[in-house]
């Protein structure tokens, strides 16, 4: 896929080292609103409900496929997301987006769907069992399989619109846990069954414009919430596929930011792996 002119560096110092404290960096207009708006024609299409009658809005959540079509490709695509990611990541060092992963699209309502539990997401299925079940893939300190995770707003997400609940910080917590499993590493279910350690960590919601992209260290911990809002909620939540996993010792030349973002900092040795 041919991109667009890179547009140089986007994210600030700041912005860096608020993803190395935080575990996450709120990108704003990192796609335009009118792409956001033709990929929800289509998200919305594929529901089965209609946007104009709120009777056919008869489940909480509604779990669509993955999407490769035009909307979907220039919002992966869009030259600002590329750059930030390539400050983060470093340019190379990533698999360019082919596509948009599962829409969890959430209704509003009261009901709560059960799948709103803390976690890190699972990178890669396990060596010596089935790979059809989610709880059972599993998730290392060099983060095999996923450099970030990216949170796409296609709707407006406003408080109570459902937002993705984030523990800021927490991605430190979760290396510090991964470190002792070393390459094998732990299922979905056993790191989220250690998760309560996580839990003194501030609380952020990430909210935001359609076309806003919040670009997560792949060890945060984040969740989901019921949508107490008036209109459904359109997020989709592809990982950045890394070319090799991260290295753990300190390379020549220093790190990128995703690396540094799970070192130990000056006078806390433990803080981190």
């Amino acid at each position: 896929m041919i991109r667009e002119r890179d547009p140089g560096p986007c994210l600030t110092s700041d912005d860096i080292q608020g993803f190395i404290r935080d575990g996450f960096v709120r990108l704003d207009a990192a796609f335009p609103r009118g792409t956001a708006k033709e990929a929800r024609e289509i998200l919305w299409r594929d529901t089965g409900c209609d946007p104009l009658d709120r009777t056919t809005w008869t489940r909480p959540v509604i779990r669509l496929g993955s999407y490769s079509g035009p909307p979907f490709r220039a919002a992966a695509n869009a030259p600002r997301l590329i750059a930030a990611i390539d400050q983060l990541v470093g340019a190379g060092r990533w698999r360019p987006l082919r596509a948009l992963g599962t829409f969890p699209v959430r209704f509003p309502g009261e009901s709560d769907p059960g799948d709103t539990g803390w976690h890190v997401d699972a990178s890669y299925p396990p060596p010596d069992g089935p790979a059809e079940s989610f709880l059972s893939w599993r998730v290392n300190v060099q983060s095999k399989g996923r450099a970030l995770l990216l949170l796409f707003l296609f709707s407006d997400v406003g408080e109570f619109d459902a937002p993705t609940r984030i523990r800021a910080g927490s991605h430190r917590d979760v290396a510090r846990l991964l470190a002792p499993a070393g390459e094998r590493g732990m299922s979905f279910m056993e790191l989220a069954n250690r998760l309560e350690e996580t839990a003194g960590r501030p609380e952020v919601s990430a909210a935001g414009d359609a076309g806003t992209v919040y670009l997560c260290h792949p060890f945060l911990v984040h969740a989901a919430q019921v949508n107490r809002g008036t209109e459904p909620r359109f997020l989709a939540q592809p990982p950045v596929e890394p070319v090799q996993p991260f290295p753990l010792e300190r390379r020549e030349g220093g790190c990128y930011p995703v690396e540094l973002a799970i070192r130990p900092a000056p006078g806390e040795p433990s803080a981190a792996v």
